[in-house]
């Protein structure tokens, strides 16, 4: 099996060539790619670089995902999020191809108390989430063939995330205020990736079962609050005999922190669906973050 991978560089990415390795020859490609394009600036380089590889699986893990700039940088998140992702549905179509592909949970508007299922209404609050939908749209539109897994809260050990701009925080700053009204399940990336291959191998052995394509909700088990998440880290640290200078962790509401880019207040996604017709179970959230904290503990 051939597998097309674009966004090698990100944190899914990155997890992605280690989980796809054993399925088959992975060609893993980001932005400043030499041999083949794979910059989603440039879709007429995109649409060559598949029909040069021939793929049987395309996975998508480029994206646009500075959420905030996105409301000013419009036409660039529109390009990267959707219009190069209709190239990719349009080719993979003409040679036969899956094609996975990651969207989010800010294509929902927040605003329920129930996990999001995956037939729901889509309303989003924000240009990024918009442009995340319209991608999803093209792909159902364009081609049979195809797996979208929606998640939220994504982090990595490699690369910047919310954990450890806390620690950081947390040794500079005796107090902290963390949004406290936002709810969703903190998934990493080596979940996505490890789920990614196994459907993969599923899709692969059904041949030509198209009944399994579709979009399915991928994250972590369980909820948590960004203050909650954040006194988690705090206490891991803790226990690790890291010393902060924090001694207040405040909660605040999402109205008292004001960004660019509005965000969902309920980002929990119900994973039922793809636990079923794959048959996963889905770690807690705390299990991930355990382990993507003793690994930054044991870099440092």
């Amino acid at each position: 099996m051939k597998i097309l991978l674009f966004g090698k560089s990100g944190q899914v990415g990155w997890e992605l060539q280690r989980a796809l390795a054993p399925l088959g020859e992975v060609i893993a490609l980001s932005s400043d790619s030499e041999n083949y394009c794979g910059d989603f600036l440039k879709p007429d380089g995109i649409a060559k670089t598949i029909q040069q590889i021939q793929p049987d699986v395309i996975v998508n893990a480029a994206a646009y995902t500075a959420v905030d700039k996105a409301e000013s940088e419009q036409k660039q998140a529109q390009q990267i999020n959707a219009d190069t992702v209709l190239i990719l549905a349009q080719e993979a179509k003409k040679i036969g191809a899956w094609l996975v592909h990651y969207s989010t949970d800010y294509v929902f508007d927040g605003q329920r108390s129930k996990p999001w299922e995956e037939e729901d209404k889509t309303s989003p609050l924000n240009i990024y989430g918009a442009s995340k939908l319209a991608g999803e749209k093209f792909i159902k539109e364009n081609c049979p063939q195809h797996l979208i897994f929606r998640t939220s809260w994504v982090y990595a050990a490699r690369g910047n995330n919310f954990a450890k701009t806390m620690l950081r925080l947390a040794k500079e700053r005796p107090e902290l205020g963390v949004i406290n009204d936002q709810i969703g399940a903190p998934t990493s990336a080596e979940l996505i990736a490890d789920c990614t291959a196994h459907a993969i191998r599923t899709v692969v052995s059904a041949q030509s079962d198209r009944t399994i394509a579709g979009i399915y909700h991928l994250a972590a088990s369980g909820e948590t609050s960004w203050h909650d998440y954040a006194a988690y880290v705090f206490a891991f640290a803790a226990k690790q005999g890291v010393e902060l200078k924090l001694k207040t962790l405040k909660a605040i509401t999402t109205a008292g922190y004001v960004t660019p880019a509005q965000r969902p207040l309920n980002s929990r996604l119900n994973t039922q669906k793809i636990t079923r017709v794959f048959d996963l179970t889905l770690p807690s959230w705390q299990q991930g973050v355990t382990r993507m904290l003793t690994e930054i503990m044991e870099q440092n």
